[in-house]
């Protein structure tokens, strides 16, 4: 029987040529695969999920009166939107950090969004 992914020396081959970014999303999403979480690209609105990826950014924005800190987690194939409402800090929430986080999906503006989610930082894998 054939190998699908083309045997060590294709593999190989493909690391040394391929964009660094998408080595990264790759393995991003194979890690989230290991761990049991879905793939944002998969989410629905509406779904009970669990997410696991990096984060590419985390910001503080005060809108109007009530704090919001949020922060996009980008899994390999897509990224989603933490929002933690009347926060302004969270320690350890920082860009690069790994997570994975549970909530229910929703859409605003056309991006996946999670709503004060439970999280669990994870080491780097």
């Amino acid at each position: 029987m054939a190998s699908t992914d083309g045997g060590p020396f294709r593999r190989m081959l493909r690391k040394l040529t391929s964009d660094v970014d998408v080595l990264d999303a790759d393995d991003l999403s194979e890690d989230a695969e290991r761990s049991g979480a879905q793939r944002a690209s998969e989410c629905a609105c509406g779904q009970e999920v669990t997410v696991f990826g990096r984060l590419r950014s985390v910001e503080f924005c005060p809108q109007s009166a009530d704090a919001t800190l949020q922060a996009e987690l980008y899994d390999g194939t897509e990224g989603v939107t933490l929002v933690w409402m009347g926060r302004r800090r969270i320690p350890g929430i920082e860009p690069g950090r790994t997570m994975r986080v549970r909530g229910r999906i929703s859409v605003r503006d056309g991006h996946k969004v999670l709503y004060n989610p439970y999280y669990e930082i994870c080491q780097a894998q």
